[in-house]
């Protein structure tokens, strides 16, 4: 019988999230990704998706589980960052923010939810710094989408831990990939979610970890 464990990362052909799928499909998982481009620069196929439209999150799922399998975890990396001073902020820029940030989660989680079911598994959330623990100044939007993504974690972690349905989110500080400077490396966070999916993580869940390299 196969122990192979399907990772389903939302987001796969960003550069975070091109970096976990190619993370785990090296550790010998089963890779799907999901992305609004079917196409893909690694070796794992991609369901094409807009984490913001709840019926193209519906039919990717749908098709997840027809072609594929149940996922063991779903890793969601879409979003946005920008800033600008709040009185500048327009009511259109505002939305782009928590639609990208914070609707797109609460869309692939609530159907990760369903189709994992008794069978349980793993979330994992990207949200930053500015959400985690404090609000950055001209980053009224950013800040207030990724704080809503914490407390969503949080609030799935207690509704469906009992079912052995885990949620986490990492808080980096800036993402490096690769280049020198303040900041968090991507390799270092594609550990952490490892870590997290592993059976090692299992006793976890509602985890909120800060992970801000050496800045």
């Amino acid at each position: 019988m196969s122990t192979q464990r399907t990772i389903v990362i939302s987001g796969s052909n960003g550069r975070l999230g091109s970096r976990l799928a190619a993370g785990f499909l090296l550790g010998g998982d089963q890779v799907i990704g999901l992305d609004r481009s079917p196409r893909t620069g690694g070796d794992w196929p991609v369901i094409q998706m807009d984490a913001t439209d709840e019926h193209s999150v519906q039919r990717a799922f749908e098709g997840l589980e027809s072609t594929y399998s149940t996922p063991n975890a779903v890793i969601h990396t879409v979003g946005m960052w920008a800033m600008s001073p709040f009185t500048e902020t327009s009511l259109d820029e505002w939305d782009v923010l928590l639609k990208l940030n914070l609707t797109s989660s609460f869309l692939v989680y609530r159907e990760a939810v369903r189709h994992m079911g008794s069978s349980g598994g793993t979330l994992i959330g990207i949200t930053s710094r500015q959400g985690a623990v404090q609000g950055a100044a001209g980053q009224a939007g950013y800040s207030a989408a990724k704080g809503g993504l914490v407390r969503l974690i949080e609030s799935i972690a207690a509704e469906f831990g009992a079912s052995g349905i885990c949620a986490h989110a990492l808080a980096p500080s800036t993402i490096l990939f690769g280049e020198e400077g303040e900041g968090v490396q991507a390799a270092d966070l594609v550990s952490h979610c490892q870590y997290l999916v592993s059976q090692a993580g299992v006793s976890l869940n509602g985890q909120i970890l800060s992970a801000y390299g050496n800045g």
